[in-house]
């Protein structure tokens, strides 16, 4: 499945169930946190007028998701970015075992996440790691080249 996953920015109108997204951010929830502190939220969009607002001020193409899933940080967990990152691979991880396909879109210092975070009710003190929008698609995308693993895996020492 790792192998196979693909940012996608292109989705169906299909939209995704309720237990769907439920189970997909569960995935989110059971990932590793440094000193399993868990200070992480997770506010799912559906609704598209809500959608297409985030859209306009970030990334076009989260209009068409059938969700987005922001993943929010405590400012007061200084390991807050690594512990939302891992949650958000698992969500994307979970997504894909569902067949619906996802695409990370950066959040904390961007520019549009201030007017998302007071668009969303986000309090002081989270901030917005990432941006994960979440739908159906046709196909997916061709992939992308990546490096062969002999470039990249160092054994004892670099």
């Amino acid at each position: 499945m790792i192998k196979d996953r693909r940012s996608v920015r292109s989705y169906t109108e299909k939209m995704i169930p309720k237990k769907i997204m439920e189970d997909i951010i569960d995935a989110g929830r059971l990932a590793p946190s440094a000193r399993n502190v868990q200070m992480w939220d997770f506010v799912v969009v559906t609704e598209k007028g809500m959608l297409s607002r985030i859209a306009e001020i970030s990334m076009p193409f989260i209009r068409d998701a059938g969700a987005c899933v922001v993943v929010c940080g405590s400012t007061e967990n200084k390991r807050y970015v690594q512990d939302c990152s891992a949650a958000a691979e698992n969500i994307i991880l979970a997504a894909k075992s569902f067949g619906i396909g996802s695409c990370w879109v950066a959040g904390v210092d961007k520019g549009y996440i201030e007017p998302i975070k007071e668009m969303l009710g986000i309090p002081e003190g989270m901030n917005i790691v990432v941006l994960l929008p979440l739908g159906y698609f046709e196909d997916n995308p061709e992939p992308h080249g990546k490096k062969p693993l002999e470039s990249v895996l160092r054994w004892e020492k670099y």
